[in-house]
């Protein structure tokens, strides 16, 4: 099923129970998300539609949420330690499919693979 077709899931989850891989059947809702920071929960409202942010997986420590569409489209990802959900970082991505963001290396990213590889890369 295509993510824009899952429906949102808003029952409550905590951090603990958020899953390792993305979940095929169903968009999980930052609202949903019971320990959700205030920056996530805002994470789409500057975006065109302002899109509620979805759940879409681990990458090693770090919890990985998107507002807007894949592709195609104004996005931005969120990720946060799931030890510190303070140490959080972003990635912008734009309808021409370049992208605008730092991760936890401080190095910023004009690609969304190399931040999510910056990501994987530091615990």
């Amino acid at each position: 099923m295509k993510y824009n077709e899952r429906p949102a899931d808003h029952t409550p989850i905590q951090t603990t129970d958020l899953p390792p891989t993305p979940v095929r059947d169903r968009n999980i809702m930052a609202t949903a998300w019971i320990e959700a920071p205030a920056s996530l929960l805002a994470l789409g409202d500057d975006l065109p539609g302002q899109p509620t942010a979805e759940y879409k997986r681990r990458i090693g420590p770090w919890i990985l949420w998107r507002a807007g569409p894949a592709k195609h489209g104004d996005a931005r990802y969120w990720a946060a330690h799931s030890d510190d959900l303070t140490r959080a970082f972003t990635l912008r991505l734009f309808p021409d499919g370049s992208a605008q963001g730092a991760g936890p290396s401080g190095e910023k990213h004009d690609r969304f693979r190399a931040w999510k590889e910056d990501l994987r890369d530091h615990d």
